[in-house]
């Protein structure tokens, strides 16, 4: 499994994953024939009442990954932010423990969160985590897709690009099986990104990513969706419930295509 979602990385069209918070969602993109899913962390920590960054337990995170690996048949990502540990042991047993649920690839953050800010670990000290996770991970038999996120761009630190070309580099040393870039957009930026590093990149929904069709030409090999789409799904429940309130009738909602079969009792 791990080698066909592997291979997925490295076929003609980009990889484009629907990220997910519940079943609900992950079923959705079942039944629109995506190849892969992946829970976005900040979708499942806003579905349960917390900001992103680690809030909601790792216990709390099984259980939703759990119940979506039991739902659908598509290959799971997981996003694990920071890795839910201090220590590459700690990190590699969580990684353990979601394979074991049928997870088939992780996110990993090169970031942290430090009194409310996030900011980036040490490229070098990051990169020796990454080696011994990846050491563990395959003493024990384990293979999973370690798709590395690298927040240069999210964070806008000075020389963004220099820096993550260079992350990039060390990152693939260490292991990595993939390079996720959120907010990274400019089509420059991207085709050093290609042209540096042997990881397939992973690029993100933003207001000024390049269409599916220039992402291809530039290399990208993957694209998320992040929270984007749950925040989409939210803001039309609160346009379409503002029309039922000002309208005083639930023809908004039928009008929009809802098939009411499958949610009304069968005795209505």
């Amino acid at each position: 499994m791990y080698l066909k979602f592997k291979a997925l990385h490295h076929q003609a069209q980009p990889l484009i994953v629907g990220n997910v918070w519940n079943v609900q969602s992950a079923r959705i993109y079942e039944k629109l024939n995506f190849q892969a899913i992946g829970t976005s962390s900040a979708a499942i920590a806003h579905s349960l009442g917390y900001e992103d960054g680690e809030q909601i337990s790792f216990s709390d995170l099984m259980f939703i990954v759990k119940k979506i690996r039991s739902s659908v048949f598509l290959p799971l990502s997981v996003d694990i932010e920071f890795g839910y540990g201090k220590t590459a042991n700690e990190i590699a047993g969580n990684i353990i423990a979601l394979e074991k649920l049928g997870g088939i690839g992780i996110n990993i953050e090169d970031s942290f969160i430090e009194n409310g800010r996030r900011k980036l670990n040490d490229s070098l000290e990051f990169s020796q985590l990454l080696q011994e996770v990846k050491r563990i991970l395959m003493a024990h038999g384990i293979s999973i897709f370690l798709n590395v996120r690298c927040d240069a761009f999210l964070l806008n630190v000075p020389n963004a690009l220099q820096n993550a070309t260079e992350r990039a580099k060390i990152y693939e040393k260490a292991g990595a099986d993939g390079l996720f870039l959120p907010c990274i957009t400019e089509e420059n930026a991207i085709a050093k990104i290609v042209s540096e590093t042997n990881l397939p990149l992973n690029v993100m929904c933003m207001p000024d990513l390049p269409d599916f069709g220039t992402l291809k030409k530039l290399g990208v090999k993957r694209i998320s969706m992040g929270n984007f789409v749950n925040a989409y799904a939210y803001t039309a429940i609160a346009e379409a419930t503002t029309k039922i309130l000002s309208e005083q009738s639930f023809n908004v909602l039928f009008k929009n295509g809802i098939d009411k079969s499958d949610d009304v009792p069968s005795n209505c």
